[in-house]
């Protein structure tokens, strides 16, 4: 997030806070101040693995998703998207812990 967007987020959650500006405004600044969707090349899903330090079947098992989709992803066969994509970005981050 650029800092002039952080400021205004912060500006927006103070006024919020104090009570000037509705819940609904508050989130759709929350919204506007998302991180960018991030796209996960085969070898992002491999390093995001292999950091974690767990096999495809555990690391599927984590996600929610099949040994098959992991592999898939690994080989560069499918892009990882929607709520899939948002947990491994998550895993990258925080590692597989946030996910427990």
């Amino acid at each position: 997030m650029s800092r002039i967007l952080s400021n205004v987020h912060k500006s927006a959650k103070r006024l919020h806070d104090a009570g000037h500006l509705d819940t609904v405004t508050m989130w759709k600044f929350d919204a506007l101040c998302l991180p960018p969707k991030r796209t996960l090349s085969a070898e992002d899903v491999q390093q995001i693995r292999a950091r974690n330090q767990v096999s495809q079947a555990v690391f599927a098992a984590f996600l929610g998703v099949g040994k098959t989709t992991v592999q898939q992803w690994e080989q560069g066969l499918k892009k990882p998207s929607g709520p899939a994509a948002k947990l491994l970005d998550l895993v990258d981050r925080k590692g597989l812990s946030a996910l427990t």
